[in-house]
């Protein structure tokens, strides 16, 4: 074991600090720079992708609300369109494109009608999704 006095030199001021390095001996330190830019880097870079996957999760988000609002809204014109002896689906699919959805599916079972729409999902990495929403509006079964 090294004794004290050969790892430690006080200086002219009496305040104690690592002694000073044999000659011919390569500090550390030089051959570690920019090791702390490398991590930043990487740490941006995580930090983006998990950023644009928050992105994406939030728009789907947003789309899924968009088909359900749709999809109410769809079938509570279907429905006030069948009691007024109209045509409920036709009705429906109106309010739904109106709303910025697609109908793929309507039904009516005797004063109740059951609709099914679809909004585009958001794209990322060359996918695309649709989000899809059902509602029914009538007595209760």
């Amino acid at each position: 074991m090294t004794p004290p006095s050969a790892r430690w030199a006080w200086d002219s001021g009496g305040r104690a600090g690592p002694a000073a390095r044999p000659a011919g001996r390569v500090s550390r330190r030089s051959d570690e720079r920019g090791g702390a830019t490398v991590v930043a880097v990487a740490c941006l870079g995580v930090l983006l992708v998990v950023g644009s996957a928050l992105g994406v999760v939030a728009a789907m988000v947003v789309a899924h609300r968009v088909a359900q609002a749709a999809a109410d809204l769809s079938v509570l014109a279907g429905a006030t369109d069948l009691a007024a002896g109209g045509d409920p689906c036709g009705r429906a699919s109106a309010v739904a494109l109106a709303n910025g959805a697609q109908l793929t599916a309507c039904s009516v079972a005797g004063d109740a009608v059951t609709v099914e729409v679809e909004v585009d999902g958001p794209r990322w990495l060359g996918q695309h999704h649709a989000l899809g929403a059902q509602a029914r509006a009538g007595p209760a079964p």
